[in-house]
């Protein structure tokens, strides 16, 4: 299936890839559908991906894996919470982050207080407001960043 979006133009799209939020996500709750979008750069996934909503061309938020960020990530959820989703494994679960990039990109952050948990099995998504009090809804990460490309390119 062919979708127009905002910022990458015209892209063709297996319907495999199309996740469902019953709930929507926070700010958005009207628009249901979503994919994830890699930019590809020589020839290298880059470690931000979009997730962009298939109801609303404009609508993309950069999103990257939290486990990158913060190794130790380890977010508090209900069970009950996750119940729409479907029966997991920990191979099915896909957890994501939204991120914020300012104009100055050493204030970028990530919000770790509510992922997206998405079963990849299923292709049933929710954004989750998690219970751990020490995870900040801006995780500033540039320097992190900085560090794992550095280590990347051998410095």
């Amino acid at each position: 299936m062919r979708i127009l979006t905002k910022h990458f133009g015209e892209i063709d799209l297996d319907e495999s890839k199309i996740l469902y939020f019953q709930n929507g996500i926070l700010g958005f709750e009207d628009y249901k559908k979503y994919t994830i979008l890699y930019d590809i750069d020589e020839g290298k996934r880059s470690e931000i991906s979009w997730l962009q909503s298939l109801d609303e061309a404009s609508l993309a938020i950069p999103v990257i894996n939290p486990f990158f960020l913060k190794e130790d990530y380890n977010p508090e959820v209900e069970d009950e919470l996750l119940k729409p989703l479907g029966e997991m494994t920990p191979d099915d679960i896909v957890v994501l982050v939204s991120v914020t990039v300012p104009s100055d990109l050493t204030k970028m952050s990530a919000n770790l207080k509510a992922p997206f948990i998405i079963n990849a099995e299923t292709k049933k998504g929710a954004q989750i407001i998690v219970e751990n009090q020490d995870y900040e809804i801006k995780y500033y990460f540039y320097d992190k960043l900085q560090a794992n490309k550095e280590a990347k390119e051998g410095k």
